[in-house]
């Protein structure tokens, strides 16, 4: 297959994925093993991508990949991490002669990688992290091959995105369930305290908080196990 439908196969792979079907990492991997399948000049990929506030090799086709990223993370300077800060597209030709990341071309010589090709992922605006090229021959990344990884790397920045805003909708999604349901147990649990002990609502309520604080449980589970003990005491029907 010839690079150019490689690229437009890959391409139409990106803007078919359907997010909800794969978990995040799972995204990032397939955005990666796809740079590989259409760029050829490309022997690995990488993405960074800021995990617990700390630029990180998030996903990778080699394992060689933050082997070397490990350089400009440990330098704070390298490639990727321009491209991810300025929005700008960050080539070496060669990793061989003189360039501004001398620590990251040392660590790119020392594993056979001759040239990189660092693409900033936006998406509205915002950076999402940063694709990373890397070949075993200097001079790959002319202006063709940069022209067709940036087609690649805007596509891949618009599945990013939708991805996160899926994930980060699901789990507010999940916290709002588990708000309404733990609302339900504690407004259960008030109703069998007020029975019980005749007081008012609020009165309910500060004895659960007061439970909770003394034995260092959460509010929900100290409701939960009231509704329980509850139920377990009551007569089958």
């Amino acid at each position: 297959m010839s690079e150019d439908v490689s690229l437009r196969a890959s391409l139409a792979a990106l803007s078919s994925f359907f997010v909800g079907h794969a978990s995040l990492q799972d995204t990032l991997q397939r955005v990666s093993d796809l740079a590989v399948a259409s760029l050829e000049p490309v022997e690995f990929a990488g993405l960074t991508m800021l995990v617990d506030e700390r630029p990180t090799t998030a996903v990778f086709t080699d394992p060689e990949s933050p082997e070397i990223d490990r350089a400009q993370y440990e330098s704070g300077q390298g490639p990727c991490l321009e491209a991810f800060r300025t929005g700008v597209i960050s080539v070496i030709p060669s990793t061989r002669r003189p360039n501004p990341w001398p620590e990251f071309s040392e660590a790119c010589v020392a594993h056979g990688i001759l040239s990189t090709l660092s693409l900033p992922l936006y998406a509205a605006d915002l950076p999402l992290g940063a694709m990373n090229l890397y070949a075993r021959r200097e001079d790959c990344f002319g202006d063709a091959e940069i022209e067709a990884a940036q087609l690649f790397s805007a596509q891949s920045a618009i599945v990013l995105a939708n991805a996160q805003a899926y994930w980060d909708a699901r789990s507010l999604s999940e916290q709002l369930r588990e708000s309404i349901a733990s609302r339900a147990i504690i407004e259960q649990a008030k109703g069998i305290i007020m029975a019980s002990m005749r007081c008012s609502a609020d009165e309910a309520f500060s004895y659960l908080v007061q439970q909770s604080q003394t034995t260092n449980t959460k509010l929900r589970a100290v409701a939960q196990q009231i509704v329980d003990d509850t139920s377990r005491r009551s007569p089958a029907p």
